[in-house]
């Protein structure tokens, strides 16, 4: 399974033109993803392939007070009535733990709101998973309240660099919920990420895409060069995943 993050509506064609499975859409790649706005949201409903909504309404961390948690479940919402496939959604508590019982809440409404269009939402746990002091007791948690996947680097910046860890995950998940490998995840780091057993990875698959304009930086309206989704990055990840696909086949 190959999902790709996208913040534009080129974006979109990209992924789908370069052989992705699923969306995940966003604002702002540039800090880690943000709430993408309704009309991108319409526009990727009608893609081909399923889109999950990335519900986090500001940059930094994960801890949120009540009007910010209002807006998380007005966009689980949104993905609901729009006819999204999912929603990608997490919480931190003081103790920079899961919140257990936000996030409870969120779990329950993306249900109830599911039930209303009688199109269950796929919830996955978004990278707030990664800033936990304990990444098992982390999964035990995701897995009780319910998530279907954890999107995770295994505890690092990037995925590449915890190659055990998310071996450890895939062991200690055994089947109960899917581990979404990314951050960083290219062509090159790919096969050994698939060596760890992670069912699905998640990558941005960016390239440049032209220098900035001189008069948009000096107003502040543009803060470095452009980046793109890359139909031929997404295209080569796809490759490699269906031949990783075919030889596990043979084996069997």
């Amino acid at each position: 399974m190959l999902e790709i993050c996208i913040d534009t509506l080129a974006g979109i064609d990209a992924a789908i033109a370069g052989g992705a499975d699923r969306l995940e859409l966003c604002a702002a790649l540039s800090v880690g993803g943000l709430t993408p706005p309704q009309s991108l949201v319409l526009r990727a409903a009608a893609a081909p392939i399923p889109a999950h909504l990335l519900a986090r309404p500001r940059d930094g961390d994960f801890r949120y007070d009540a009007g910010e948690a209002a807006l998380v479940a007005d966009d689980i919402r949104l993905a609901a009535e729009a006819g999204l496939a999912g929603v990608v959604i997490g919480a931190s508590d003081a103790a920079g733990r899961l919140d257990a019982d936000l996030l409870a809440s969120w779990v329950a409404h993306a249900r109830a709101e599911g039930a209303k269009r009688e199109r269950p939402l796929s919830l996955t746990l978004h990278r707030a998973f990664d800033l936990c002091p304990d990444l098992l007791e982390a999964l035990d948690t995701a897995i009780a309240l319910g998530f279907d996947r954890i999107l995770t680097s295994g505890g690092q910046p990037k995925a590449a660099d915890a190659l055990d860890t998310l071996a450890e995950l895939v062991r200690r998940a055994d089947g109960r919920i899917g581990i979404l490998a990314g951050s960083g995840v290219d062509a090159a780091n790919l096969p050994a990420i698939l060596a760890t057993g992670v069912p699905e990875v998640h990558a941005s698959c960016r390239s440049p895409a032209g220098a900035p304009g001189e008069a948009e930086q000096r107003f502040g309206f543009q803060a470095g060069p452009s980046l793109a989704t890359d139909p031929a990055k997404v295209s080569a990840l796809r490759r490699i995943l269906d031949g990783h696909r075919t030889l596990n086949n043979t084996n069997i």
